[in-house]
């Protein structure tokens, strides 16, 4: 008879989570222990191994946990916004690290960067990297839209768009994350509203 294996609860999956994301932030994934992240959460490291298997599978779910987290927050802010540009301009503000004091710079971009390098050798992690990228460009083309059925923008292939509009966004925010001399936070910031004016027709 198989051992059946328990359900953490909410709270401390969540905490284990949160642990994983700050540990991986601040070291990366080499050198991150099981035991370092099982200090962080107060827990022991043959309860977080139990849970998840592995360091992967950690850093892939702490993912997750980290985006999740950011799309709440979104969501929060752009709902309290009355136009499409304003929305867009505000989703922007949020994704350049080290833009917006109050949030500091955004942690997930640490976390992407560790599973970009793993999803080129690791199936699982591939997937997982894909789920959340799609759900990034969906989450812009749906404001391109709503603001082309508001009359803000013109009718232009919101998808297209959003793909192109995405890229930029990551790949500038690759240099912010590495401190490239020449790309500022307020440098990619504007870079990405002027690219997303022309993309998709309205003025800054």
């Amino acid at each position: 008879m198989s051992a059946v294996r328990p359900k953490a609860t909410k709270d401390r999956h969540q905490e284990i989570l949160d642990a994983a994301a700050r540990v991986i932030t601040e070291r990366g994934l080499a050198e991150t222990r099981i035991s370092d992240v099982a200090d962080a959460a107060g827990v022991s490291p043959g309860l977080i191994l139990y849970y998840f298997d592995s360091k992967d599978r950690l850093l892939a779910e702490a993912l997750t946990y980290a985006n999740d987290d950011f799309f709440v927050r979104m969501s929060r802010e752009i709902r309290r916004l009355p136009t499409a540009k304003e929305q867009l301009r505000r989703v922007i503000d949020l994704s350049v690290p080290g833009y917006l004091p109050e949030y500091g710079k955004l942690d997930e971009w640490a976390l992407w960067m560790e599973v970009w390098v793993r999803a080129l050798r690791d199936p699982q992690m591939a997937k997982d990297r894909e789920i959340l990228d799609q759900r990034w460009r969906q989450s812009i083309a749906d404001i391109i839209r709503a603001g082309q059925a508001a009359g803000e923008f013109p009718a232009r292939d919101a998808d297209e768009i959003a793909l192109r509009l995405g890229s930029l966004i990551d790949g500038l925010a690759i240099q912010v994350i590495m401190n490239d001399s020449q790309v500022a936070p307020e440098r990619m910031h504007r870079a990405c509203m002027e690219v997303a004016a022309q993309e998709i027709g309205f003025d800054l």
